[in-house]
């Protein structure tokens, strides 16, 4: 055999090159002008503590498991992409990317997941062309030499169970629903499909949210919780970055420097460069899970500066909201709700002297809520401005066996009942939210006569995630089959629209009279006492379960209808539009409401809103 021959054979015969992740992303990930805004070849040094992370995700490595907790602003996004390029190029296999919704996962794979596969040579020629007649390129489906990526959402149970799969790339976590289509946890029911691989991994990466209630919170927790520990530029005294030690001179964020722990050195952003380049992973725990937190606070120079999250904590002190948001995507950790119940004597003092049951200057749009009791309904019709600031229109209390016909023939009445405005004008109920808890039957019968942009069956659950989930049809054939338009029922989040009513509850008015009320700002007229003590029934109490901390709302007086009432109200709000609302669509519901002039109606003509809501003729809006 001639030489040339037999190197040929050997160079055929020998075992490819082991790379790791953070090797193969150097040498061959290309960054697209269309999802990055630093474009070109892939450089781990521009995020040097990126590179263990995704080290261990190589096929070579034997963790199974590995997650990072993480603030905004840090590449984290790109440490997943590299794994599934990684994999599609020299670790063929099954694998599987779990996105919070289908519609999070179609658009991820247009904007992240092609981008990628299309600038960077060594994966172009490995995922077929989308464009060819035959391929089978899809946009949620990349099949490639040896393996296929499905990308799914974690509200699909059919995409989480859809095949086997080696690998698995659980996205923003947090985000994810708690139940997949009534099947059980979607984490759960994705690694299902990695039992029978003995070397799989999986890899989690979220931005956290509620304590206790955080998933990804959850996982770090039983990790071995690794902190990227970087030296003092001035003493070399090793420490992780904490937002307690970035300080600055009084409403001047430009000055924002960061403290050393050790010597108190001033250490100016420019030089975080040289303290990443010489940091260094250290673990806090011991366990088969390798975790990862990182802040904001590493985000590399040119990214986000610490003057800029100075300005950001600065704007957060508006409200609590903001506050939240902060502490979840700038400083990557948990929100600890402030569950204590506000104190109902403060709330009682502040009434204000406007008519129960007429409708104050403010208010654009009617909503209630109802509660269902054994023996009465009670009610609360809450009128809602700009801001998602509240004004208490009335409360009732209609008596009545709730299996006969009486209360809700007064039900009927309420819902049926226009309320005088400040302007001498009539405002109906826009939706009635109706909690179908109790006496469910009876309930989704009454809610069945209305349409659906009049009256909601709804129900709380502590831990959704979002003031309202999506509805579930709740009517059924003989055959078992759902009705395709039939009753629907609105899943709530209680525990979140608590937290948020508390929130507001506990602001103070303006000094100035000049001065806006702050969001969310409720308003009372002169209710008894009783209605502030139901409002404010209920406290978020700490408990342990299996050595696991855990909080629930519990009561702390016998009576609690207020609270759920409002809770309701808000619920019909939000499907209404208010957490969605622009100016221009207030402006055209105050229009709809006849209470502009018409030189202040043009805005609202031109600005075209496109929400489902407000693309209706007014006389269809406020249809009785």
């Amino acid at each position: 055999m001639s030489r040339p021959l037999y190197k040929t054979l050997m160079k055929g015969l020998a075992p490819d090159k082991r790379y790791k992740v953070s090797e193969w992303a150097e040498s061959h990930r290309v960054l697209s002008r269309r999802s990055s805004a630093e474009p070109g070849a892939y450089r781990v040094g521009r995020t040097p503590y990126a590179r263990e992370i995704m080290d261990l995700l190589s096929s070579d490595d034997p963790t199974r498991e590995v997650v990072l907790m993480k603030g905004s602003q840090v590449g984290g996004s790109e440490i997943g992409l590299n794994w599934l390029g990684y994999i599609i190029d020299h670790s063929p296999a099954p694998v599987l990317l779990v996105m919070p919704t289908v519609e999070m996962a179609k658009r991820n794979s247009k904007q992240r997941v092609d981008p990628m596969i299309e600038d960077s040579p060594t994966l172009r020629g490995k995922v077929q062309d989308p464009r060819s007649r035959d391929s089978s390129n899809t946009m949620l489906m990349k099949d490639f030499k040896g393996g296929t990526l499905i990308m799914t959402g974690a509200n699909s149970a059919v995409g989480l169970r859809s095949m086997p799969a080696r690998y698995i790339f659980f996205d923003e976590v947090d985000a994810y629903p708690s139940d997949a289509d009534n099947e059980g946890s979607p984490i759960e029911l994705a690694k299902a499909r990695a039992r029978t691989f003995t070397n799989r991994k999986f890899f989690y990466v979220s931005t956290p949210t509620v304590a206790n209630r955080s998933e990804v919170e959850r996982i770090f927790d039983s990790s071995d919780r690794r902190y990227f520990m970087v030296p003092c530029p001035f003493c070399g005294f090793a420490q992780k970055l904490e937002f307690s030690r970035l300080k600055w001179e009084k409403a001047q964020p430009e000055t924002a420097r960061y403290h050393c722990l050790e010597c108190n050195g001033k250490i100016e952003n420019w030089q975080k460069t040289e303290m990443l380049d010489k940091g260094k992973w250290e673990k806090t725990a011991e366990s088969e899970i390798a975790g990862f937190h990182l802040n904001a606070l590493y985000s590399p120079v040119g990214w986000y500066s610490w003057e800029e999250i100075a300005k950001d904590w600065l704007k957060a002190q508006r409200n609590n909201d903001l506050r939240r948001t902060f502490v979840n995507t700038v400083l990557g950790e948990t929100w600890v709700d402030r569950g204590e119940a506000p104190d109902w004597h403060r709330l009682y003092e502040r009434r204000e002297k406007y008519i129960i049951g007429k409708v104050p200057r403010g208010v654009i749009f009617l909503t209630c809520g109802v509660d269902i009791q054994k023996d009465r309904i009670e009610a609360e019709v809450v009128g809602w401005g700009r801001n998602k600031e509240s004004w208490s229109i009335q409360y009732v209390v209609l008596p009545g066996d709730t299996s006969s016909p009486d209360p809700w023939k007064q039900l009927f009445e309420l819902l049926s009942t226009s309320f005088k405005t400040w302007a001498e004008t009539d405002l109906p109920i826009r939706m009635m939210a109706v909690d179908s808890g109790y006496n469910t039957q009876v309930v989704y019968d009454w809610c069945r006569k209305f349409p659906l942009s009049r009256v909601v069956a709804v129900k709380g659950q502590a831990h959704l995630e979002t003031i309202v989930g999506h509805p579930k049809t709740v009517e059924m054939k003989m055959s078992g089959k759902k009705i395709k338009h039939g009753l629907k029922s609105w899943p709530v989040g209680s525990s979140l629209m608590k937290s948020e009513l508390y929130g507001f509850l506990r602001q103070n008015a303006p000094t100035n009279q000049d001065e806006p009320y702050p969001t969310g700002y409720c308003h009372f007229p002169e209710y008894e006492p009783a209605f502030f003590e139901m409002l404010t029934a209920e406290e978020l109490m700490v408990k342990t379960v299996k050595g696991y901390k855990k909080f629930e709302w519990e009561k702390v007086r016998d009576r609690n209808e207020a609270l759920d009432c409002r809770i309701y109200a808000r619920a019909a709000a939000s499907i209404v539009g208010l957490d969605r609302f622009t100016e221009a669509h207030f402006a055209m519901l105050e229009n709809q409401m006849g209470l502009l002039k018409p030189a202040e109606i043009k805005e609202a003509v031109t600005a075209k809103p496109q929400t489902e809501i407000m693309r209706r003729k007014p006389s269809e809006f406020w249809r009785n």
